[in-house]
């Protein structure tokens, strides 16, 4: 295995606050980010703050591109106005126990309120309204002020892992806003959010280790990773990254890609026989851990030469109609002492084939822009979906809010 040289904690982050002070300096004007934006090439970049899914100089592009008019940055942002979730009058409805599997389910008033925080935050960053940034603080706040639990069945993972990465993803827009209680939503991150992902990750729930698909790992990976970033706290960051690297679980980076064809540089998703919805999502989810960490100075997407990559290029080569290989797989699902079982995948499956998922954006402009590589089928994938949406766009149900989404408007360089 190959990966990315180790710097030692302290230096990276004294590194991420001394270049960000540089890049604050800089970043004036639209010639600025011009310039920027042709850097194709560049080795990861320390962002500081903020530097989870967006920096600085990602809003400024945005910003710049969105006052000009310009495609197809226009029609991304065009699509996030008219998200009803993007409306400065959207009102939080904080819960103190959010509950997912069981009878008492509420989280779609969680995933609701987060997409909400999320796309105000946006527009606010972008257009500079107050009054969409004065009501991703108050959800923010809100929420902060009363949720003391996420619980439920072994859902409340999933729960804990998607909605915590996509909170962070907007506090850290808001940081330093007025009125913007940040110790006190960090401590709801650290309390609330966190055990239950860490959890997950060290036991997975008492499960056997591959008893649970790439997802659960993923979202709960995110979350860790978010709230580390969030907090400054390196060691949640490092966990999250070692995880990535060489955790037991099916989220990790050899695990959820289990099968590489470097002839056809294409690479087999451990789900892909099982249907193509939870393919995307798992996808989605490690473009997420792995633009997360680039921000932060380090380099997943390259991890195990272009390992992701070439199962994006499997993932949407199938779903655009391609044939690809695949090599049989045998799932072994259960609890030790409880119950087990064994199925076997012996093809692609077409359940779900063709989906569209707000993910593939992100995933070209990374290969092949900022990296310059050859991803044909990402590239397909990508134009084939755009302008990408949020949550609100795709249904009601909580498939639709996996993604923040956007990545039209937030990723394209």
């Amino acid at each position: 295995m190959s990966g990315t040289q180790h710097i030692p904690a302290a230096s990276r982050r004294d590194l991420l606050k001394a270049v960000a002070g540089i890049g604050a300096a800089a970043m004036v004007g639209t010639t600025a980010v011009t310039a920027l934006a042709g850097t194709a090439h560049a080795a990861p970049s320390a962002a500081g703050h903020p530097g989870m899914l967006h920096t600085q100089a990602d809003f400024d592009r945005m910003a710049a591109a969105v006052n000009a008019g310009t495609q197809p940055w226009k029609a991304g942002w065009d699509v996030l106005i008219g998200n009803s979730h993007s409306l400065p009058t959207w009102t939080a409805n904080p819960q103190s126990v959010i509950y997912r599997g069981g009878g008492s389910e509420n989280y779609g008033i969680l995933y609701n309120d987060v997409a909400a925080a999320y796309q105000n935050a946006l527009r606010w960053k972008i257009q500079g309204l107050t009054a969409h940034g004065d009501a991703a603080r108050d959800i923010l706040n809100a929420w902060s002020g009363k949720l003391t639990a996420i619980d439920g069945s072994a859902d409340r993972f999933l729960a804990a892992g998607i909605y915590g990465y996509e909170f962070a993803q907007a506090a850290e827009i808001m940081r330093g806003y007025n009125g913007f209680d940040l110790d006190r939503f960090k401590t709801m991150m650290l309390n609330v959010f966190y055990p239950p992902s860490n959890s997950f990750l060290v036991d997975h729930n008492g499960a056997y280790i591959s008893n649970y698909w790439a997802s659960w790992d993923l979202c709960n990976l995110a979350n860790v990773l978010a709230i580390g970033i969030l907090c400054d706290d390196q060691a949640k960051i490092d966990q999250a990254v070692t995880y990535f690297k060489t955790g037991a679980g099916m989220g990790s980076v050899l695990n959820a890609i289990p099968y590489v064809y470097n002839d056809q540089g294409l690479a087999q998703w451990v789900e892909s026989g099982r249907d193509q919805g939870h393919t995307m999502l798992g996808i989605g989810l490690m473009g997420t851990v792995c633009e997360m960490a680039w921000n932060q100075g380090i380099d997943l997407y390259g991890y195990d030469d272009n390992r992701f990559m070439k199962a994006c290029e499997y993932v949407a080569k199938y779903n655009l109609g391609g044939s690809v290989p695949f090599t049989e797989y045998t799932w072994h699902y259960g609890a030790p002492g409880v119950w087990e079982g064994w199925q076997t995948f012996t093809a692609v499956s077409a359940d779900s084939r063709g989906q569209y998922r707000p993910v593939w954006a992100q995933l070209y402009n990374h290969y092949g822009v900022r990296k310059g590589l050859s991803v044909p089928n990402t590239k397909a994938y990508a134009q084939l979906v755009q302008p990408e949406g949020g949550g609100g766009d795709y249904g009601s149900t909580s498939g639709g809010y996996d993604h923040l989404g956007f990545g039209t408007l937030t990723h394209t360089r």
